[in-house]
């Protein structure tokens, strides 16, 4: 399929903030939207308990409400902390948690559990590959035994405690040698472990440009062989900080790594340049959707503190804002995006003259009536 957009479900508020799930499907439909990476806590929330016959009743009335509005659901994710437990009694517990996700991506009708690299300290995880491996098998291979399959899509994290780059990811991947086993491609996670260091005062990494420039290389000689292996991607930005994140700072948190303390705060939409936003993210996009070649859902996993606000309008806000960054996108890269988005690139209005980027699809809609 051609690349379509999605969203984060908490990306569009959180859900302790009184945003329901509800409201932020409603905002992404009307804003075309396409897709939904479902979070647990929002699902949690919707259910209204963590209850297994709560989450699954739950589970199926979040199918309902996203097959009245149109929209599909990507993914059910975090699966949190899972590979390379020391405990492996914790780790035996999470194989259980596991088959129950598995039950509930059923119910969703969706056939991927998107699993982030592990950060927990590293007196808990080990560091052991072979383990890491070992436990990733261990769940694909749970997966391949469900009808349909289920797929998991693994992802490595800026602050990962053992996988904290893609390359790591990518081999790891590879080892697991799975068919329903692959990678989730986050412009985020990829350039704030090599581009970004919010704790320097330049913002970047001593060397960020050129170490951008190689790993791009490699990631389209590694990769693109094998492309069907990116499940989805994640396309944000984020923002540039006035001063360091040091103690101090209002972001700091001295129980996280800076970089996570940092993505909690302060990611951006796609070519949000007048929010502070300077990552080389259209670099990234490029390679993956030009140079690889990858089609399928490019979902926008926002993490921001305005997400925190409680005002109702904050969710379409940040819907909107979505939707600006997905044409913003496909005029960079050129993507044909379906009639609709081809009209709204040919119309001679500027973009900047229509703030409702929703309001300006209906007008592209019209038009070729």
């Amino acid at each position: 399929m051609p690349c379509r957009p999605g969203i984060s479900s908490m990306s569009l508020g959180r859900c302790y903030a009184g945003h329901s799930l509800e409201h932020k499907l409603s905002m992404a439909a009307k804003h075309g939207l396409e897709g939904i990476e479902l979070f647990y806590e929002d699902l949690v929330d919707h259910a209204g308990s963590d209850k297994p016959s709560d989450l699954l009743a739950g589970a199926a009335s979040v199918y309902g409400l996203c097959s009245s509005l149109g929209l599909e659901i990507i993914c059910l994710q975090p699966f949190m902390h899972y590979e390379g437990l020391l405990d492996r009694k914790r780790h035996a517990e999470r194989i259980e948690e596991m088959k129950l996700w598995m039950q509930l991506a059923h119910v969703l009708r969706t056939d991927i559990v998107q699993v982030p690299s592990s950060f927990l300290p590293p007196s808990q995880t080990s560091s052991d590959t072979d383990l890491i491996v070992n436990d990733l098998q261990e769940i694909a291979d749970l997966g391949l035994h469900q009808t349909p399959i289920i797929r998991f899509a693994y992802e490595s994290l800026s602050w990962g405690t053992h996988v904290d780059k893609w390359e790591v990811c990518w081999d790891i991947v590879q080892r697991v040698d799975r068919p329903n086993f692959g990678i989730c491609l986050d412009s985020f996670n990829i350039l704030g472990r090599i581009y970004a260091d919010p704790t320097a005062e330049s913002g970047k990494v001593v060397g960020a440009d050129q170490a951008v420039r190689e790993s791009i290389q490699r990631l389209v000689a590694q990769i693109k062989p094998r492309k069907e292996k990116i499940f989805f991607i994640q396309i944000v930005d984020a923002e540039r900080l006035a001063r360091p994140l040091l103690p101090g700072h209002p972001f700091y948190n001295a129980e996280q790594p800076a970089r996570m303390s940092w993505s909690r705060n302060c990611r951006l939409f796609y070519g949000e340049t007048s929010r502070g936003a300077y990552l080389p993210v259209k670099d990234v996009t490029r390679a993956i959707i030009k140079d690889i070649g990858f089609e399928g859902w490019v979902s926008m996993e926002l993490f921001n503190r305005v997400m925190n606000r409680e005002d109702k309008g904050v969710v379409e806000e940040l819907a909107q804002r979505a939707a600006a960054a997905w044409h913003a996108m496909c005029r960079d890269l050129q993507l044909g995006t379906g009639a609709v988005y081809d009209t709204l690139a040919s119309m001679e209005r500027p973009r900047n003259e229509v703030s409702n980027v929703g309001q300006f699809v209906k007008e592209a809609e019209y038009a070729r009536l």
